[in-house]
């Protein structure tokens, strides 16, 4: 096989692509089975030359690709693989590093280091922190809750690492009701349960009520974690930290951060106030393949105690190199082997610079107020949320029923989907359907927020004429 060729044909299809995406018009995508279809066939007895393959690939792909990596894409929130970080993933996957400690990759492990520093650094946490380098926010959620438990149960005369949940001490679990569904998964991975957790009922915006915090707390005793959100996944609202944080750290609880990307708000100082006393926390959960626009497979946890998250990661045997005194990236991720994360997250850092993340920052959640002006101004449209940071929930035929109003924003979300201009999706939220939009591609600027404002307010008119 030729090496270079198969690896020069990938790089002029993703190139392609990319150019593609950055000016079409429309970005349809072909369904699942369409795209089965073009997968599917015998398993092959021979395998095929690498050019051929890639080129198969390609085909088969494209037509099934969502334009996430587009300027107006809202369906959820998730960044727009940067090309400096695309760049470095390729070169990731070139390299062929296992991250699972620094013998086997002394790059992999050093561009961790570096880019862990400057990662606490650019949002502002303390500098003595650890920071696992995972696939997303439901793993960093998952390994700064291990680390929790183990902590919590260590005080309480247990070691949970070592013997396990059985016979330990109960752990209460404090949540905001409006916790993100992560957070619950990761508690049900860790032997906490998804059910059993202490509810606090939150405002009109989703952010827990200090009161009823307060009263929650006062009923319990023993080892406790709290877990607090920066950036509700719908409005964009943060629980009131500095407030809580306090409360939880005086009722002895570990408090968790879920910060999977308004985490990202303390490197803005237009928007740093959102997230203060976040600060103060035990643990935090955020996301690179956000806000940071790394490629997929992207998260942190970050955990003040660094020896809690390493007892709660760490895996020992004969075999595995020991490097006293080092950054073991494998301590704190709960794989050995791993592609090296770190490299794009270094590069994406040192493309932007403080001074570039911050001004990303400021100008989506400038752009999100731009698009929800546009929409509010419409009759029979009502945006539902303080827009306080780069989030947005949308309702159509607000002057009507639960039940009509819940059919046109419905109907309005299916052609905003089948015109293809921009891609956005709905929930419920508290009981009534809307559209959600994540203002949080790196290439969205001025003309891209008014043209996907005049999408969604063309299928409205259409949606409404039709009802």
């Amino acid at each position: 096989m030729n090496t270079e060729a198969v690896l020069r044909q990938a790089a002029e299809f993703a190139i392609a692509y990319r150019a593609h995406i950055a000016t079409a018009d429309r970005t349809p995508t072909q369904d699942l089975q369409a795209t089965l279809r073009a997968f599917d066939g015998p398993l092959p007895d021979a395998g095929e030359d690498g050019p051929q393959v890639i080129e198969a690939l390609a085909s088969a792909a494209e037509p099934g690709l969502r334009a996430s990596a587009g300027a107006r894409f809202f369906g959820w929130v998730i960044g727009a693989s940067h090309p400096v970080g695309v760049a470095a993933d390729w070169l990731t996957s070139a390299w062929g590093q296992n991250a699972g400690n620094p013998v086997a990759a002394p790059a992999a492990a050093a561009a961790e280091a570096v880019a862990a520093r400057w990662l606490l650094e650019v949002l502002g946490l303390p500098d003595a922190a650890s920071v696992g380098f995972v696939t997303g926010a439901t793993v960093a959620n998952m390994v700064c809750l291990a680390a929790a438990r183990g902590a919590v149960l260590r005080r309480a005369g247990w070691d949970v690492e070592a013997n396990g949940m059985f016979g330990a001490p109960p752990i209460d679990v404090v949540i905001g009701e409006e916790g993100h569904a992560t957070v619950y998964s990761a508690l049900q991975f860790l032997g906490l349960g998804h059910a059993r957790v202490h509810k606090v009922a939150a405002d009109a915006q989703g952010r827990i009520i200090p009161a009823a915090f307060a009263g929650v707390l006062a009923g319990l005793s023993g080892p406790s974690i709290v877990i607090l959100q920066a950036g509700h996944v719908s409005t964009g609202a943060f629980d009131p930290l500095p407030a809580l944080i306090p409360l939880a750290k005086a009722h002895g609880a570990w408090v968790h951060v879920d910060g999977a990307f308004g985490l990202w708000a303390r490197a803005c100082p237009a928007r740093a106030a959102l997230a203060a006393g976040a600060e103060d926390a035990d643990s935090w959960a955020t996301d690179g393949h956000k806000w940071l626009q790394t490629p997929y497979d992207s998260g942190y946890a970050i955990v003040r105690d660094a020896e809690a998250h390493a007892r709660a990661m760490t895996i020992a045997a004969s075999y595995l190199p020991v490097t006293a005194g080092e950054r073991d990236p494998s301590h704190y991720v709960p794989e050995l082997s791993r592609r090296a994360r770190g490299f794009a997250t270094w590069a994406m850092l040192r493309h932007l610079g403080r001074q570039g993340i911050a001004d990303m920052v400021a100008r989506h959640c400038r752009l999100a107020q731009r698009i929800a002006t546009a929409l509010a101004a419409e009759p029979g449209v009502q945006v539902m949320n303080k827009v306080v940071l780069n989030q947005i929930i949308v309702r159509f035929g607000a002057d009507r029923s639960t039940e009509a109003g819940d059919a046109l924003t419905r109907d309005t979300i299916r052609r905003v989907q089948d015109d293809a201009v921009i891609f956005a999706g709905g929930a419920r939220w508290r009981g009534e359907w809307v559209m959600r939009l994540s203002v949080i591609s790196g290439p969205m600027d001025n003309a891209e927020a008014d043209r996907s404002a005049a999408a969604i307010l063309a299928a409205w008119r259409a949606a409404l004429a039709a009802a």
